[in-house]
């Protein structure tokens, strides 16, 4: 109850502006059924971008926007002012890509995501966060296979879907966001070895892969880098003390 009154009040300061009214109480009823508060309002934060949600893609998620901030404070470090090639994979709704874009200026993006209404969530993103079109790309991609041939980058994001057990997932998380941004055959592997041979193709030497992935993950993944012969990487902790993240290094 203490939760529910606590997105009561997010959404009524949010979306209504504290005054309460038919809309409101309509929209009370769709939390009350289980809708994500996320996609009642109709967006969500992610430090400090404004993240549509109209096309009710993946919401975003505070351990996401953890890790991103970690990785936009790296690639400073290692940086500098130098122009900075990048790629947003399984972007959904752009949030992590844009959420560089608007703190690291010396940076252009591609996204990249199989679902035709994420590619549109990423445009409308794009244009409320006032990101210069000549900045990005967006790609109808298959993990890497819809990018032109050509492309290298930088840094690469990756937040695949990574869930095996549907068990895992709150039942609000089944009934209302994209199962194919959360669920992954193989264990919930194959996306993310996707990701990792896929990306040693793309990297520029130097080059870093940061990628997201499920706490109970962390054995197997090191299992997979140590067989790739990937000896430059270090798996990180979220903000709840989880294994989440791994940032990993192209010679």
């Amino acid at each position: 109850m203490m939760q529910m009154n606590k997105e009561a009040e997010w959404l009524l300061k949010e979306k209504y502006d504290g005054a309460e009214s038919d809309a409101y109480r309509a929209d009370l009823k769709r939390l009350e059924e289980g809708e994500p508060v996320d996609y009642v309002i109709g967006f969500s934060k992610f430090l400090g971008c404004t993240i549509d949600l109209s096309k009710r893609t993946l919401i975003p998620r505070t351990e996401t926007e953890y890790w991103v901030e970690k990785a936009i404070l790296e690639i400073k470090e290692t940086f500098g002012e130098k122009p900075i090639r990048c790629l947003d994979v399984f972007s959904g709704s752009g949030c992590i890509g844009i959420a560089v874009l608007s703190k690291l200026p010396n940076t252009t993006m591609d996204f990249a995501d199989i679902e035709e209404n994420a590619l549109t969530q990423i445009q409308i993103n794009t244009e409320i966060n006032n990101i210069d079109s000549s900045r990005y790309a967006i790609y109808k991609s298959d993990v890497f296979e819809g990018l032109p041939p050509d492309k290298k980058y930088d840094v690469i994001f990756a937040n695949p879907p990574y869930i095996k057990d549907p068990k895992r997932v709150d039942k609000s998380v089944l009934d209302y966001e994209p199962h194919t941004a959360l669920f992954s055959p193989e264990d919930g592997y194959l996306h993310i070895k996707k990701t990792i041979e896929g990306a040693k193709k793309l990297l520029t030497p130097g080059g870093c892969l940061y990628l997201e992935f499920d706490d109970i993950q962390k054995e197997a993944l090191e299992e997979f880098l140590t067989k790739e012969g990937t000896t430059e990487y270090v798996c990180n902790k979220d903000q709840f003390g989880l294994w989440r993240w791994v940032r990993i290094c192209h010679k």
